[in-house]
């Protein structure tokens, strides 16, 4: 019945299964019309819109927020007419009256039906997996669902869960063995393979990604079978085939999928492998029952990648929706392109050679974690490996796809030797050519954008969603829109924003922060985000700067804080921290020496380090051990994490030095109490030097102070000698010390205002320029110097050390959680 009370005469769609598959299928439908032709409902496994599950593993190591890898949000459904029975399951079909039996007692008529169920986590036989009572064991996991992944991070947090194993070394045991280290914990990962990925790439490039995963900090057990889990109501380990038991509090089970097909096999349809489907996407022997994605068998083919998927669902909307009964699906050439732990990798074809005749160029580069394969047969190229070096995918997935000519010298496959380079092969791209494989994204669709007004990449990123899964294909989508453009792409307006998440320069932005007395990142986003919603990528940027402007009036919320912040010591690769203790210029004592070898020695520290700002860096330290770790240490923090006011670099100046012109150790002395632990858009890094000698590599620094003759100091800002290197800029010559820490502040509190969110100071000095600097900061042209002062003050006053914090009630939970633990059974995901 329609809203007006007239029977609704619309034919019934039933789509069973809300995941990747069944909603792409449902979004190809309405592009063609359907919400005309059907009324439409939809069943889902998951009490959620639709989700993309690729980002899962960004979302287990902690760069994505959960809330930002919906697909399509519940308020999507509803603006288009669809009826969701979200945490429904769909449980029997009656194929003969054509009704869906439900979980909830729903019995719902269709008239043309869409099975979509996907895949469930494999659980390899073993040992161990359940309870005596019959539930699945406590710490162990399934890695598929957004539940899956918010009740590992939760369970990882955990202050005495230590270790896990993720069995599988495949594509989503990788991700989630780098997630795990990640949150501190050490990981192992055992694979029944001979070598890492070897669905994806073969022996010699397995080893070379071995190699990099464990420069993660990661171990790899290949060839090897896990036979049991141990303990009784919860995990305590696992035992190995031929190998020594492992000790651990955690098991991820990720030992591939495998198609949802019980509720077929129960309703009496054609089931082998998996749903057995024709060339239209219809289930054998059923006129009006379709089926998509990873629960259906085509050809003798299961695809478990989401680029068939994408090809699966247009197909199957051509026929249900009558725009073109004679489309066909013929199966996918299967090409990837994708990162791994961090670690870049493009898998098409064949592995390595199979005939006698084919040629295999292979270059291998352990030490950069590079391998790369290529196999040729009759002057057509049917296999390829890339690792850690992708940039001729785009020339390279053409050949695999379309056949192309390959060039006589065939290192020019791998290397840009005059073949086509990844720009030209844009050009060169079929307009069916998948440039986004998360979201089956074509060169054409970003073309179409285009010519439909998109005049900017971020505008045909948000009209065609490339781009918006792993992010790997960021770089040929950009490249594709400005060939599509004619190379007039304009500005995106949002590069102007201070962050991504609110519309507002940060000189706008600070303005509506002040009118509106907001105190606290969730307030910003309440009042100022479209639609009050949070961003993830901008909790950082936003924390920050309400720090610099409210100093002791800013509201801190834990989660607006990232990892460095919430636990004050800097995230290693390894997934353990780095302890930087304060010595201020560089300065030491007995005491201090004495004290911090006796926490190396208790702590039993991995690796002491001098670092290059004259401190003491104490490597691989466990999250649960920082609290007592600065205990023992009973010094300030050396801010060596998070964007702020990191140290002041001196010599040893005039008291010692013959050559030295000023007291240059206690000038760097005072400028780091002065200004120590300061937020900032950016790290901060000083020096003073005695003389023009330059000792201490005061003309690379943020803020660099030179004594010269006649007791005189040069102050030099915007330097660098890091990735990018640049002398500073004079900015005065004084002759008091005092002075210096005058405009030094003054142009530290100028920067913080002014400088965009990361932007370092060898980037804004040359932005502003240096005569606008001097103007502003040292003639005071636009009346401003006295309210700087007082600003950089208010800062200095708040000071509080976050070391010295460790009593506060809140603090011991940065490093547990009080979440509660529990584990339900695997279900399939539908």
């Amino acid at each position: 019945m329609s809203r007006s009370g007239v029977p609704d005469a619309r034919p019934r769609l039933v789509v069973i299964g809300n995941g990747m598959a069944g909603a792409r299928a449902v979004e190809e439908i309405i592009a063609r019309g359907g919400t005309e032709q059907f009324r439409i409902t939809m069943f889902g496994d998951e009490p959620y819109g639709n989700y993309n599950r690729i980002m899962l593993s960004h979302v287990l190591a902690g760069d994505e927020d959960d809330g930002a890898i919906f697909l399509n949000p519940l308020s999507w459904y509803r603006d288009n007419g669809i009826t969701l029975h979200a945490g429904v399951r769909a449980e029997r079909i009656d194929r003969f009256t054509k009704h869906v039996f439900s979980s909830d007692g729903r019995v719902t008529p269709y008239d043309t039906l869409i099975i979509a169920t996907g895949s469930r986590s494999h659980m390899p036989p073993m040992e161990g997996l359940y309870t005596p009572g019959g539930s699945v064991k406590h710490g162990i996991f399934g890695f598929r669902t957004i539940d899956d992944t918010r009740k590992m991070v939760a369970y990882a947090q955990h202050e005495h869960h230590r270790h896990a194993v993720v069995i599988g070394g495949g594509l989503l045991g990788l991700e989630a063995a780098s997630g795990l280290r990640r949150h501190g914990l050490e990981v192992d990962v055992v694979h029944s393979g001979g070598h890492l990925m070897s669905a994806q790439m073969g022996p010699e490039g397995g080893a070379v990604l071995r190699r990099s995963v464990q420069g993660l900090g990661i171990g790899v057990h290949t060839g090897s079978r896990t036979t049991a889990v141990l303990g009784t109501d919860k995990v305590a380990g696992v035992r190995l085939r031929d190998r020594p038991d492992i000790e651990c509090d955690m098991v991820v089970m990720a030992a591939g999928i495998r198609p949802n097909v019980d509720l077929a096999v129960l309703s009496g349809l054609p089931v082998e492998r998996a749903i057995v489907v024709d060339d239209s996407l219809r289930v054998q022997d059923e006129d009006d029952v379709y089926a998509v994605g990873e629960c259906v068998q085509h050809r003798g083919q299961v695809y478990g990648l989401v680029a068939p998927l994408w090809e699966q669902a247009a197909v199957l909307a051509n026929h249900v929706t009558g725009a073109d009964t004679g489309a066909a699906y013929l199966g996918s050439r299967t090409a990837t392109k994708l990162k791994v732990a961090g670690v870049e990798v493009a898998s098409m074809g064949l592995q390595g050679p199979e005939l006698e005749t084919d040629e295999h160029i292979v270059f291998s580069e352990p030490s950069r974690g590079v391998f790369k394969s290529i196999v040729v047969r009759d002057n057509k190229m049917v296999g390829a490996t890339l690792l850690g070096d992708s940039r001729k995918v785009a020339f390279l997935t053409q050949a695999f796809d379309r056949g192309l000519p390959l060039p006589e010298e065939r290192l020019g496959l791998m290397f840009d030797l005059g073949t086509p380079g990844q720009e030209v092969g844009v050009a060169e791209l079929d307009d069916d050519a998948q440039v986004c494989n998360c979201n089956g994204v074509s060169k054409r669709a970003l073309a179409d954008a285009v010519k439909g007004g998109c005049t900017t990449v971020a505008g045909a990123m948000d009209a065609t969603r490339a781009g918006k899964g792993c992010g790997s294909c960021k770089l040929l989508v950009g490249q594709v829109v400005e060939w599509a453009a004619g190379g007039a792409v304009e500005d995106d307006p949002a590069a102007s924003y201070y962050v991504p998440g609110i519309p507002l320069d940060k000189q706008a932005l600070m303005a509506e922060i002040r009118k509106r007395g907001l105190r606290s990142v969730s307030a910003v986003f309440q009042a100022l985000a479209p639609g009050g919603r949070e961003d993830a990528k901008s909790k950082m940027g936003l924390a920050s700067l309400l720090k610099m402007m409210l100093a002791d009036q800013y509201i801190d919320e834990r989660d607006a804080r990232f990892i460095n912040d919430r636990v004050h010591a800097n995230v290693q690769r390894d997934g353990t921290f780095s302890v930087v203790p304060q010595m201020k210029g560089g300065v030491t004592s007995v005491q201090q020496l004495r004290r911090i070898a006796d926490v190396a020695e208790k702590h039993k520290v991995p690796l002491i380090k001098l670092t290059g700002g004259q401190r003491i860096d104490l490597l691989g330290i466990r999250k649960e051990d920082l609290p007592q770790v600065w205990a023992d240490l009973d010094m300030p923090s050396g801010y060596a994490y998070g964007k702020s006011f990191r140290t002041v670099k001196t010599c040893v100046g005039q008291d010692f030095c013959r050559y030295g012109t000023g007291d240059s150790t206690r000038l760097g002395v005072e400028l780091e109490s002065r200004f120590q632990g300061l937020e900032s858009p950016a790290k901060l890094k000083l020096a003073v030097s005695g003389c023009p000698r330059n000792c201490a590599e005061s003309l690379v620094k943020d803020v660099g102070v030179v004594a010269v003759e006649g007791g005189r100091w040069e102050i030099y800002v915007g330097g660098a000698a890091g990735a990018h290197i640049r002398k500073g800029d004079l900015l005065a010559t004084v002759d008091d010390p005092e002075d210096v820490k005058v405009l030094a502040g003054r142009f530290i509190q100028y920067y913080r205002e002014q400088a965009n969110w990361l932007e370092r100071t060898y980037a804004f000095v040359p932005r502003v320029g240096i005569d606008h600097l001097r103007a502003v900061i040292v003639d005071d042209a636009e009346g401003i110097a006295g309210r700087l002062d007082e600003a950089m003050q208010a800062s200095v006053d708040s000071y509080v050390d976050p070391w010295r914090e460790r009593d506060d009630p809140q603090t011991p939970g940065q490093f547990r959680t009080s979440l509660p633990l529990t584990v339900l059974p695997q279900v399939p995901v539908r």
